[in-house]
């Protein structure tokens, strides 16, 4: 069965999930955001690459950081950006998804990103939209949130050089977390020597084993010789029941402070998709200290966003 990413000519066409796509794939993502890096730099940030593209950004959750970063990366490559308030839209009084979309593709939309509280909502809208609109995943219930795990990948390889003797530990709340998923499917096609997780034992999915995943609940164990630690957001909004005595107690065990980052490499990274809770993830002398690449991560983001709206925009059925 193709792959509902790709078009009949095996190209990358909407992007709602790492899982499936293939190593020349991410790789030629990655590659592509390279480009646009030094874009930055400039006094004129912008490219003609969707001139004349209409992109609609259809965030049904909140955010700021995602919905920003690709509205930067949209304009950098001279689209016309749009942003709905989906509070006050339609979809608020009672249209449904699908006609929500049926009635901006009417208006010529290309590019739909789409941030939905349910998983699969993205895929959806990419069966149902015609071949020449493309649809980008900013994250979707607990299941997938794949640029973010490109700009993931694109730090560690701009720091790291090569993802083949890495070992990379991913921190914190993962049952809850779509990121966990996307950089597990995306580390593991990219060839890493070792993905590990550790979180407490109810913040753990089941059939972590299956994706090749190694999982502890001890700090010292997991972090352990580590080249990249990824922290996660404890993800309250999600929680149902109590999963954790208290934040005080998250943090005592699970936080990532100074004493515990001694346990991986004296040069691993500390990585965070944000938003940040200091204090009960990630103590500040971490954050903010010289193993911490969380801010460019936030940079490299604009990069790979514009190279995902770029590709799958010239990618044709």
């Amino acid at each position: 069965m193709r792959n509902p990413q790709l078009n009949k000519h095996g190209e990358l066409t909407h992007l709602i999930s790492t899982e499936g796509l293939s190593r020349d794939i991410l790789q030629h993502i990655l590659d592509t955001a390279q480009t646009f890096v030094p874009l930055a730099e400039r006094d004129v940030k912008k490219v003609p690459l969707l001139r004349g593209k209409s992109v609609f950004n259809l965030f049904f959750e909140n955010s700021t950081r995602t919905r920003t970063t690709f509205e930067i990366a949209a304009t950098r490559l001279s689209a016309d950006v749009f942003n709905l308030n989906i509070n006050v839209s339609s979809a608020a009084k009672g249209e449904t998804l699908l006609d929500t979309i049926a009635n901006l593709s009417a208006m010529q939309a290309d590019i739909f990103v789409v941030r939905h509280e349910s998983s699969g909502a993205p895929y959806l809208i990419a069966r149902h939209v015609s071949p020449d609109v493309h649809v980008i995943n900013a994250g979707d219930g607990r299941h997938a949130h794949p640029t973010q795990a490109l700009l993931d990948m694109y730090t560690i390889r701009h720091f790291k050089k090569s993802f083949s003797n890495l070992t990379v530990a991913i921190v914190g709340d993962v049952l809850h977390s779509r990121v966990a998923r996307s950089n597990i499917h995306a580390l593991t096609t990219l060839g890493v020597a070792e993905v590990r997780v550790i979180a407490p034992l109810t913040l753990l999915p089941s059939g972590l084993a299956e994706m090749g995943v190694k999982t502890y609940t001890d700090m010292a164990q997991g972090l352990k010789d580590v080249d990249v630690i990824i922290m996660l957001r404890l993800q309250n909004e999600r929680m149902r029941g109590a999963l954790l005595p208290s934040s005080h107690e998250y943090f005592k065990h699970f936080g990532l402070t100074q004493e515990k980052l001694a346990y991986a490499k004296p040069d691993a990274l500390v990585m965070h998709p944000g938003p940040m809770n200091r204090g009960v993830e990630i103590e500040s002398a971490v954050a903010d200290g010289p193993q911490s690449v969380i801010l460019n991560q936030v940079t490299f983001g604009i990069a790979v966003r514009m190279a995902v709206m770029s590709i799958v925009a010239g990618a044709s059925s």
